[in-house]
């Protein structure tokens, strides 16, 4: 009984974990369709002349000062190539870099309509001074319509790291229960994405056993007590397939 209580715990910490960065990420979702139909945004890719595209760089400066989450944003036109970005004083290398062949470019441009968009694997990108990004992307389209024609993509580049351990720190344990505990944020494949002793974000793949289930607990070989829930989504959100993972010690 003691044991299936603590399990319990566990999922019901690891499935708030991951619900918070679901709630995090369904915003994500939204800012790149919204901010794609910026009039700027759209003129830099209608007419990308100097003007056009240092004007709509101006204008995402602006909204990169409000929405401290990203790390920069792109404009890129069709054959794939950077026009113009947020931030071009901090990530110069920027400008001029061709994204052509990238999946979440590729993607973009062939999304159907304005509601849709994609999503990149979070991933170091050497631009960014190799910063761990979660990217998001959709089409720019003619006259920010709906159902206009892609000129281009939109790019965000979510600051994965810092937003990501505060979720795997932030899980509400006693100090004691700390000391003896790692909280994970794993993909569809099991990679570690982020963990609460900063060990094998990207590099290691957690030996999960699901046994098919979206939820659950069990004790593993070394008797440690392990603590899942898969990615519920959220709104119009339906998630990567991520999970939440704790795994506890005895004590």
């Amino acid at each position: 009984m003691i044991e299936q209580v603590r399990g319990q715990r566990l999922i019901d910490l690891a499935l708030n974990a991951i619900e918070i960065i679901d709630r995090n990420l369904y915003e994500r979702t939204c800012d790149v369709r919204w901010w794609a139909t910026d009039s700027a945004v759209v003129a830099c890719v209608e007419s990308p002349d100097e003007a056009s595209c240092r004007y709509a760089s101006e204008r995402m400066g602006v909204i990169l000062n409000a929405y401290t989450v990203y790390l920069d944003l792109w404009i890129c036109d069709p054959s794939g190539k950077v026009i113009a970005n947020g931030r071009p004083t901090r990530y110069p290398r920027a400008l001029g870099t061709s994204v052509s062949g990238e999946a979440w470019f590729d993607n973009a441009m062939k999304t159907r309509s304005g509601d849709e968009y994609v999503v990149a694997d979070v991933a170091r990108n050497h631009v960014l001074d190799d910063k761990l990004v979660a990217t998001y992307a959709t089409a720019i389209r003619r006259g920010a319509r709906t159902d206009g024609e892609p000129l281009g993509v939109l790019a965000i580049h979510f600051d994965w790291e810092p937003q990501a351990q505060a979720v795997v720190a932030g899980v509400r344990l006693t100090p004691e229960e700390a000391s003896r505990t790692r909280v994970m944020l794993l993909d569809s494949s099991f990679r570690v994405l982020a963990a609460s002793d900063r060990v094998g974000v990207l590099t290691e793949r957690f030996p999960l056993e699901t046994g098919g289930r979206p939820q659950g607990s069990y004790v593993d070989r070394a008797g440690n007590t392990v603590g899942f829930a898969l990615t519920p989504g959220y709104e119009t959100y339906k998630g990567l397939g991520w999970y939440g993972c704790i795994v506890q010690k005895p004590i």
